[in-house]
């Protein structure tokens, strides 16, 4: 069982039953699976899952975050389905820990996944916020 599916009748689920879960690609391939989230400060919403794939028993994988808004909770597979492929997360744009204070990384990745750009940091009935880090 998938862990996100930990608590099916819930509504809300704890990132630490997100974190193992499985993500597949729209051909149902499994692609990796979510290590960790990224949280916006602001508003409280999700921003990214920190994708892993590769490796072998837990050696050499690799780490891509993806905008939250690319996966979808899919009951039938006990996991999140994707339009990214395997290959498309390899050619992603590079992701560093400085990454994060880099406007143009974010615009370039969500460019990249076809994704609207920060629609988390929308909150209900209110204006759009950025984070300091962000504001230019």
């Amino acid at each position: 069982m998938a862990r996100a599916t930990a608590h099916p009748d819930h509504q809300c689920i704890s990132s630490e039953d997100i974190q193992g879960t499985e993500v597949y690609g729209a051909d149902g391939k499994n692609i990796g699976e979510v290590d960790h989230l990224i949280i916006d400060k602001v508003s409280g919403r999700v921003a990214y899952a920190v994708m892993s794939f590769g490796g072998f028993v837990g050696l050499g994988h690799s780490h891509y975050p993806i905008p939250w808004g690319a996966l979808t909770y899919d009951t039938s597979l006990g996991g999140f389905r994707t339009n990214i492929t395997e290959q498309q997360l390899r050619d992603a744009p590079e992701f560093s820990d400085d990454s994060w204070q880099d406007r143009d990384w974010e615009t370039r990745t969500h460019q990249y996944y076809r994704t609207p750009i920060v629609p988390y940091r929308r909150l209900p009935n209110g204006p759009r916020f950025r984070p300091s880090f962000l504001r230019g």
